[in-house]
């Protein structure tokens, strides 16, 4: 294992549970640099995921952050879904262009709110729900975002942190409290799946020599969890949310550009 994926899984962990998120998306793009068996990748980041946000979700809840009435639809649906999503196949260069185009889009919305159009005004960041928003709603929503966490490998919640802006679904704690545990339990449903792939693959003795980097990320994400609750304002994790959306969306289209070059 190359010295310096350490440090440098602790720093992503930090910042990541600092909004909410686990990092899934970053620490394959390390691994890769690392030069690891393309293989491991996933167990390695779903299993820092679930170390990263269970700290994160467990500080939000103490904290009183957690809407655990609200988020209940969002998470029995998304399991099975993520499972699913694990077992089917997307070409890689249409979804890595599509993705990338719909994170950009979200990171835009949450730094610039829509304005009020025809003399509508939107509702408030913390106002109720939208009449539209239903359990119904809340259990479609989960389940496709479920799909496609399972099909990234990653926990989801990036995905979900500019929905639930959009419907001003809480303040910004709260929605980086759903977004951890949104991924906690995606990630542990996709590690499931990963693990039995690598037992049949013969890979657990690859994957245990990154075993350090388990401990890297749950001290960078205790880390990041308790200086979000008490020191980060919601505009900073408003900002955060969205600088992290635009960058993972700039890397999805460099990876479509070299997909599609190597086409």
């Amino acid at each position: 294992m190359a010295f310096w994926l350490f440090p440098a899984f602790m720093l992503i962990a930090l910042f990541y549970a600092s909004i909410g998120f686990g990092g899934g998306s970053s620490y394959n793009a390390l691994l890769a640099l690392s030069g690891a068996d393309y293989r491991i990748y996933p167990a390695i980041a779903l299993a820092c995921n679930i170390l990263v946000v269970t700290g994160g979700t467990f500080h939000f809840a103490r904290a009183g952050h957690v809407k655990w009435r609200q988020i209940l639809p969002l998470i029995i649906s998304s399991i099975p879904m993520a499972m699913l999503g694990g077992m089917l196949y997307v070409p890689e260069i249409f979804f890595t262009l599509a993705l990338s185009a719909a994170l950009f889009a979200s990171s835009l919305f949450i730094l610039y709110p829509l304005t009020p159009i025809n003399g509508l005004k939107l509702p408030k960041l913390n106002d109720p729900l939208p009449p539209s928003v239903n359990i119904w709603g809340s259990i479609a929503v989960g389940g496709f975002l479920g799909l496609v966490a399972g099909i990234t490998a990653i926990g989801g919640g990036i995905f979900l942190a500019p929905i639930l802006y959009y419907w001003r679904w809480g303040n910004a704690h709260q929605i980086a409290a759903a977004c951890a545990l949104f991924i906690c339990v995606n990630s542990i449903s996709g590690l499931a799946g990963q693990m039995i792939k690598i037992t049949h693959a013969g890979l657990l003795s690859e994957l245990s020599v990154y075993w350090t980097l388990l401990i890297a990320v749950f001290i960078g994400g205790q880390a990041g969890s308790i200086f979000t609750n008490k020191y980060l304002p919601e505009k900073m994790i408003r900002l955060l949310t969205a600088i992290l959306l635009a960058f993972v969306s700039i890397q999805l289209l460099w990876r479509g550009y070299k997909i599609w070059y190597d086409i």
